[in-house]
């Protein structure tokens, strides 16, 4: 634990205050302060007088002059001002036991946090959760805690998450549900464990529990799987007896709450060879990071933008790399776009060499492939591709290479899309 603060932000509150970097937060209205947590929560209120240790080790109090909700400005020499908690368990589908060997570091660290789970959105699967964490997050009433489910059953749950504390997480659930708090959650379908009557029992409890919304997506199998449990592929069987499970539930749960709660990912659609349902579907597209709707939303949002542009447009023939999945849907787009603007663009699917023929996404692709299959081909004067092929917020794909090398190796400039319908347009008519 580090509650030593690193830097203090101009003109915030805290600097008005006189607090100064080096100092160590002790506490915030008298609430000891342990991580992230307790500061973000104890710090919202208005006018809060902060404990401090300074480097002799004097301690002093000081009442920062600030409204409700504004930041304090102080930072810490990690965002969690701790360690973030490792996962403890051995999922059998977990993908980074599926990693390739020479990917990014990070990619090889595996977390369980709960504060990450509030703060960034993560999902966890609770088994590390002490008694004392819990009855943390129920006092501080931290919502939204988004879970990593899968099943319902205890002994399918510890299965599945390889650890036996996956039935004893269960019980946090049933408190927070009790509680109050919010939870959304995530079911990663692996067919003979936790589909079919399994994937049924899971959804009536997480309905009973008041989880105000849950993914189902297919489980992600690469090529790396030596040693590991064998598991079966979600094929297009499965994945549309699975989507008519999830609808016939969905519609009894929206009869009874307002909001069909569980949601199939895009990807299970494509599999199963059904077309994407409609933008209601979604709900708000309450589940998008888990992939649902992400395809859909796309599509919206560049029929919205086709609408308010006028054509023709000059701009010059141009390449989307893309993963086989999002391939047919994003050439209709590049079809449409060129009908009424007049600007050629293909799309071609990238094969995932890498992590095996399995994995069909975009943001898998790593940039070896997209030189690999792209060198040598008539890509136009620009190649477009998807954000998520990349780190969060950089330009290093899964196996370390950059942007700038696919750039070299292809001769033509790379322009980075948003997971956008518009910026994508955009990005077609050659104004990014």
């Amino acid at each position: 634990m580090s509650t030593v603060i690193k830097c203090v932000d101009r003109r915030s509150p805290a600097e008005r205050a006189g607090i100064h970097a080096g100092e160590k937060l002790i506490s915030i209205n008298g609430h000891g302060v342990e991580d992230v947590l307790d500061y973000r929560f104890y710090g919202y209120d208005r006018d809060p007088v902060l404990v401090l240790e300074e480097s002799g080790g004097g301690r002093r109090s000081v009442k920062v002059k600030k409204e409700d909700a504004e930041e304090l400005g102080l930072d810490f020499e990690s965002y969690l001002m701790d360690e973030p908690r490792p996962c403890s368990n051995h999922c059998l589908f977990c993908f980074v036991d599926q990693m390739a060997p020479g990917c990014r570091d990070t990619l090889y660290f595996k977390d369980d946090d709960a504060r990450l789970s509030f703060l960034m959105g993560n999902y966890i699967t609770l088994t590390n959760l002490s008694p004392r964490e819990l009855q943390r997050i129920i006092d501080l009433r931290i919502s939204p805690i988004n879970v990593s489910v899968h099943a319902t059953d205890p002994k399918v749950r510890s299965v599945l998450l390889g650890n036996k504390a996956g039935a004893d997480s269960l019980e946090a659930m049933r408190a927070f549900a009790q509680a109050g708090i919010v939870m959304n959650g995530q079911i990663v379908l692996c067919p003979g464990y936790n589909d079919g009557a399994q994937l049924q029992r899971t959804m009536e409890d997480m309905a009973e529990w008041g989880f105000a919304s849950c993914s189902v997506v297919p489980v992600g199998l690469t090529r790396f799987r030596e040693k590991l449990s064998r598991l079966e592929p979600v094929d297009r069987e499965c994945a549309s007896r699975t989507i008519d499970q999830v609808e016939a539930f969905g519609k009894i749960c929206l009869e009874k709450c307002g909001s069909r709660l569980f949601f199939c990912s895009d990807e299970l659609f494509i599999r199963a060879g059904r077309a994407l349902p409609d933008e209601a579907y979604y709900e708000g597209y309450v589940q998008l990071e888990n992939g649902v709707g992400m395809l859909r939303s796309l599509i919206e949002e560049f029929t919205a933008g086709l609408r308010l542009e006028d054509g023709p447009a000059e701009a010059s023939p141009y390449t989307i790399a893309t993963g086989v999945s999002a391939r047919p849907f994003l050439q209709e787009l590049a079809d449409r776009a060129e009908q009424q603007f007049g600007v050629h663009g293909q799309v071609i699917a990238v094969e995932n060499d890498f992590f095996g023929h399995t994995i069909d996404v975009a943001g898998l692709v790593t940039g070896r492939d997209l030189i690999g299959q792209l060198k040598g081909r008539e890509l136009g004067q620009r190649l477009l591709m998807p954000v998520n092929m990349l780190r969060h917020g950089g330009d290093v794909f899964l196996d370390d290479l950059h942007v700038s090398d696919v750039e070299k190796a292809l001769g033509v400039p790379v322009t980075v899309v948003e997971q956008d319908g518009f910026d994508l347009l955009d990005a077609m008519l050659g104004r990014k």
